[in-house]
């Protein structure tokens, strides 16, 4: 039985989010530089092999100890397929193909398919009209940023449905992960957990399919977008996502990928010198009232004071 959880996202849970957003939205950058000299298999094994390294490290430095129980190690692994293997290697392999703009786009419809998901698993994330409106105003808001012309990107109708079965996985993800509450168990043994039985899944499989010579000639850049892929974008934003997963339930947590579009354009801006268009701070306006829709205070608040 699920350990119940607090629907409203309070301060801690909005800054917990915001950050990984900015976290996973560097993931979308990272693999674009990463699958021009790996294959994507490789790439998600080293992801999730070098953040498993570090986040063990950090668990034992700061006095905590890893489960033995088969049990919790068997829902390491349900989870590390869920949130790891099947996404991650989806939307790697999707962006050979489709730019990271579109991939994030698509991947904003995880909390579409979270609300559908949590609302039949979860007893108490069940949809309400005001979330289901929220989300719908959210995902055009990314729509909007991001720009209708990246739908009609090169890349193939195939790519682009698995970043969309990609974001399946996260919101069955979110709903299994609500597990480890009830177990009892510290965010940073779950994310240590989740991705070494990732690794453990992966290694053998890129052995045989992309073999050791794929990361025998390999570049700075690539291994400056591996490390920022395993300690931010995994090792780090793993630690938050299970911390928010405790704090808000699965359909909040998987707000993030509303967010991640936004933080993509805030990064740009910063580090790489591109300019903030009207069209989007018109898309960063509507994620913003999509979120606030589905976190609902506001609109309690209004009506509250209508009374």
């Amino acid at each position: 039985m699920t350990a119940s959880i607090t629907p409203t996202m309070n301060a801690k849970a909005w800054a917990f989010l915001i950050v990984l957003s900015l976290l996973w939205g560097g993931s979308f950058f990272f693999n674009g530089v990463a699958v021009r000299e790996l294959p994507p298999l490789s790439i998600v094994t080293l992801r999730v092999s070098l953040a498993a390294v570090a986040l063990w490290a950090f668990v034992i430095a700061i006095g905590l100890r890893p489960p033995f129980s088969l049990k919790i190690w068997g829902a390491f692994l349900g989870m590390g397929l869920l949130n790891n293997v099947f996404p991650f290697a989806l939307i790697v392999w999707g962006q050979t193909q489709i730019a990271s703009g579109l991939a994030a786009i698509l991947n904003a419809a995880t909390p579409i398919f979270a609300v559908i998901v949590a609302g039949l698993l979860l007893p108490d994330e069940r949809p309400t009209p005001l979330k289901l409106l929220g989300v719908f105003i959210g995902f055009i808001g990314v729509v909007v940023m991001i720009g209708v012309p990246a739908l009609d990107d090169s890349g193939t109708l195939l790519a682009q449905l698995a970043v969309v079965c990609a974001t399946i996985f996260y919101a069955f993800a979110g709903v299994y992960g609500r597990r480890f509450k009830t177990l009892g168990i510290n965010p940073l043994i779950t994310a240590a957990g989740q991705v070494t039985a990732s690794a453990v899944v992966l290694i053998p499989v890129a052995l045989l399919i992309d073999g050791p010579e794929a990361v025998q000639t390999t570049s700075v850049d690539l291994w400056i977008a591996l490390t920022g892929l395993a300690i931010l974008s995994t090792a780090l934003a793993y630690v938050l996502y299970f911390k928010i997963l405790e704090l808000a339930g699965a359909t909040n947590v998987l707000l993030v990928t509303l967010l991640v579009p936004v933080s993509a354009v805030i990064l740009g801006i910063l580090f790489l010198d591109e300019t903030l268009e009207g069209v989007h701070l018109l898309g960063i306006l509507m994620i913003a009232l999509g979120l606030s829709v589905i976190d609902g205070r506001l609109w309690q608040h209004l009506r509250a004071r209508k009374t």
